[in-house]
């Protein structure tokens, strides 16, 4: 599997494609040798994204509650697998609740990863939109909520958006893009799509379904944004390891969750690492 980086327009050299062993042209596939999957870091990513485990349930945007743990929403439209994904990743079968009927499930769900004693990454997954069996009243409440979260939860620090590769980033998805857009430009928040169910197209079909999904994000590509989009497929498994690895990165390191959690467990004393972090904060103001 091969990470892509969508170009900025006008840009007439290829981004080069981040992958484990280096940068290299998004125009070749990173091949890994069966001999040396064992030392592969996917391997460690997995065992990492294994931890995954349910924290809280919410029904409303105010009841998430508030942490500094950086935090990775999964959005998608009802039908796109983001359920399976999040399943797939984290190699465990309900760890992600797939309603029978597309987008009945409405609640904000969260899972801890990493040790228990000190979590490294909150996983968000938040409730799919588009799908024609819910009510307008409800979807329009749904959109509501997902734009606040998106434009406003402090600790949010990517977005994996969830696309069917079939039919490629529709209007619906793009509409949730832009409550996301200033804070991916601005290199806040880190953007990976993933194109699913890439096992259903052959591999012409799946390079122009990169191609055209590229266009689309290459409207969000600046010096400071990161922004990647990859194919995916649950059921043959490209792309899991190589995701995994990416979310692996996003995490908390070991002294940063190990001073939240302690922070956390006496809320009325702030480690070091916030002091200098504000003082940092209060100095750029």
């Amino acid at each position: 599997m091969t990470r892509h980086t969508p170009n900025r327009p006008g840009s007439a050299k290829q981004a080069p494609t981040k992958t484990a062993n280096g940068p290299q042209n998004a125009a070749t596939p990173a091949r890994v040798p069966t001999h040396d999957l064992a030392r592969h870091p996917a391997k460690d990513a997995l065992a990492w994204a294994h931890t995954a485990r349910f924290y809280i349930t919410a029904a409303q945007l105010h009841q998430v509650p508030v942490s500094e743990l950086p935090e990775v929403a999964f959005v998608g439209r009802s039908n796109a697998g983001k359920s399976t994904a999040i399943n797939t990743l984290a190699q465990q079968r309900q760890l992600a609740y797939a309603s029978k009927t597309p987008g009945r499930t409405q609640h904000i769900n969260l899972f801890h990863l990493g040790p228990k004693a000190a979590p490294n990454q909150l996983w968000t997954d938040l409730p799919g939109y588009g799908y024609a069996a819910v009510e307008r009243s409800a979807k329009l409440r749904w959109q509501e909520v997902m734009a606040s979260y998106l434009e406003v939860r402090r600790n949010l620090s990517a977005v994996v958006q969830m696309v069917d590769s079939r039919h490629g980033l529709t209007e619906l998805d793009r509409q949730l893009l832009e409550f996301v857009t200033p804070r991916v430009r601005s290199g806040e928040v880190k953007l990976l799509v993933l194109l699913t169910k890439a096992d259903k197209l052959n591999r012409k079909e799946q390079a122009e379904s990169l191609r055209k999904a590229q266009e689309v994000l290459a409207d969000l590509v600046t010096e400071e944004s990161d922004v990647n989009i990859t194919l995916f497929s649950s059921l043959n498994k490209s792309g899991v390891g190589d995701v995994a690895e990416v979310l692996h990165g996003w995490a908390a390191s070991p002294e940063v969750a190990e001073a939240l959690a302690a922070a956390q467990a006496a809320p009325d004393v702030l480690p070091d690492a916030w002091d200098d972090q504000s003082q940092s904060e209060d100095d750029q103001a």
